[in-house]
């Protein structure tokens, strides 16, 4: 049977949301101290990643660490392989929403949620609406809350969710991915225009599909069958 240390309690939780909520004004802040720096709020315009100084490899490493410290208050505040993976999962959905909101109470951008943002820069640059990575970060926000209690999704479920992931990897670099050939300069300059809504909506599915499975109560095979858990935060 299930022992309860395998759950992130509650109140631990709540200081996992209040990090990645922290670490999600910081972050904004570093953004707009950047794009103020380089004269440009508005990511999605020419020469979308200009080189100032030492700024991009900079940057790289600051990505990086963003990953590092959401894997670490993860580790912390679980005691098993899943109650840390849905504590990390919770922190970087939190993180990434309020992300977005604090940017919009910094510097009134971005207007919409339809406005195109360079989401990420490893291992290269993704791009994509807003909606996009938001709409993911409340399926892991869901998920993740679902995990860090105990729920548990099957092997079938977890397979979906994995491809579901890569699909949504290639989307947001597809645009880079097909200049990188030109080279470094090239794939620095990709500039976006559509954004293949459908493409998109087939990985949330997939992803969703481990979601719904802990969520619902499912549990990976010769497990014993958890409470039906739902939980909703924001980043």
């Amino acid at each position: 049977m299930r022992t309860p240390t395998q759950r992130v309690p509650d109140g631990r939780l709540a200081l996992v949301v209040v990090f990645a909520a922290a670490m999600a004004w910081v972050e904004a802040s570093a953004v707009v101290y950047l794009r103020l720096h380089l004269g440009r709020l508005e990511p999605h315009q020419p020469d979308p990643q200009p080189l100032a100084g030492g700024l991009g490899r900079i940057e790289l490493v600051r990505e990086a660490a963003t990953l590092v410290m959401i894997a670490a208050i993860g580790a912390l505040a679980g005691r098993s392989a899943w109650s840390r993976f849905g504590a990390a999962l919770v922190a970087f959905g939190v993180w990434d929403l309020l992300y977005y909101a604090f940017l919009r109470v910094q510097c009134d951008w971005p207007r919409s949620l339809l406005d195109w943002d360079v989401l990420f820069l490893l291992p290269l640059p993704w791009w994509g609406p807003v909606a996009a990575p938001a709409s993911i970060a409340a399926l892991l926000i869901v998920g993740g809350v679902a995990f860090a209690r105990g729920a548990r999704p099957d092997a079938a479920s977890i397979a979906a969710g994995a491809a579901g992931a890569l699909l949504a990897l290639y989307v947001f670099m597809a645009d880079a991915i097909a200049a990188l050939p030109q080279g470094v300069d090239a794939v620095r300059r990709v500039l976006p225009e559509r954004f293949p809504w459908p493409l998109f909506a087939i990985s949330w599915i997939a992803m969703a599909v481990p979601v719904a499975r802990a969520v619902t109560g499912g549990v990976a095979r010769g497990e014993p069958r958890s409470l039906p858990v739902a939980g909703r935060s924001a980043r």
